[in-house]
């Protein structure tokens, strides 16, 4: 049985909307043995059942909701629908964009606070940045490797806001041998992603439309890409017929990957 958290007088209402989060404010108390990233059973002061979550005991977020579903149970099982789940709504924009490299789970809008996961190709990387994710990993990484049986995992788990769970930063090989580059695709450009040293979790996923967007205005002209990290507004811009492109970044790496992306699209 887990734990109990039992909130404050008329702090349920977030929770019934479905919010997520519990502040440490809301909480007046907790019964039974809480361990950091346990799993607990949240009660609103007057005995309603409100969710089942993760205990954060160093976090102003205290409580961070794995599920409003009093009879579902948090483990292998629970991560491996919530994976399918996340990877089933995306298929339609990965068949309309191409894509070898999108966000597989973000956070609390795939139900799995806390997580980031990002496919690149045949690599998958994991960002666990709540104490409930690192109670998990095991499970985490156990649901992947069924959902996702070809593909290498590694953790990218190096992000300060660890430190704000009591969590250490950490890197590592999680499943398979993961190279240091892959090559992803998206909207028919070629892209080289560092898994192990590139930014974030590797790449600027969360760009791809403004990347698109911005290459409907290159045609023909001369393109200035400012703080270009690895080029791919640029290889965009040529990909559209711009006349030329100058890539301006501070790092030569960065840089020297830039012109390797122009080479391996041919442009």
């Amino acid at each position: 049985m887990p734990s109990s958290v039992i909130l404050q007088p008329g702090r349920e209402k977030s929770l019934l909307r479905r919010h997520p989060w519990i502040f440490s404010r809301a909480i007046e108390k907790t019964i039974g043995r809480t361990n950091h990233g346990d799993t607990v059973d949240v009660f609103s002061h007057d005995g309603e059942w409100l969710g089942r979550g993760a205990w954060s005991p160093e976090s102003q977020i205290q409580v961070r909701i794995w599920t409003f579903e009093q009879n579902e149970t948090i483990d292998n099982g629970f991560f491996q629908r919530r994976i399918a789940t996340a990877q089933n709504s995306r298929e339609e924009l990965i068949a309309k964009h191409g894509l070898t490299g999108y966000r597989l789970i973000a956070a609390e809008s795939d139900g799995l606070p806390g997580i980031t996961i990002d496919r690149y190709a045949n690599v998958l990387v994991c960002q666990l940045l709540s104490a409930g994710a690192e109670k998990h990993r095991s499970k985490i990484v156990w649901a992947l490797t069924k959902q996702f049986p070809d593909c290498a995992i590694y953790e990218r788990s190096d992000v300060a806001v660890r430190k704000k769970e009591g969590l250490e930063l950490v890197t590592q090989v999680l499943h398979g041998e993961v190279p240091d580059e892959v090559i992803i695709e998206e909207n028919g450009v070629k892209i080289l992603v560092n898994v192990k040293q590139g930014h974030k979790t590797g790449f600027y996923l969360d760009q791809r439309d403004n990347r698109d967007i911005a290459a409907k205005y290159a045609k023909g002209r001369n393109v200035l890409n400012c703080f270009c990290y690895t080029g791919t507004f640029g290889s965009y811009a040529l990909k559209n017929d711009a006349k030329s492109v100058t890539n301006l970044d501070v790092s030569d790496l960065a840089l020297e990957t830039a012109k390797r992306n122009v080479e391996i699209n041919g442009l």
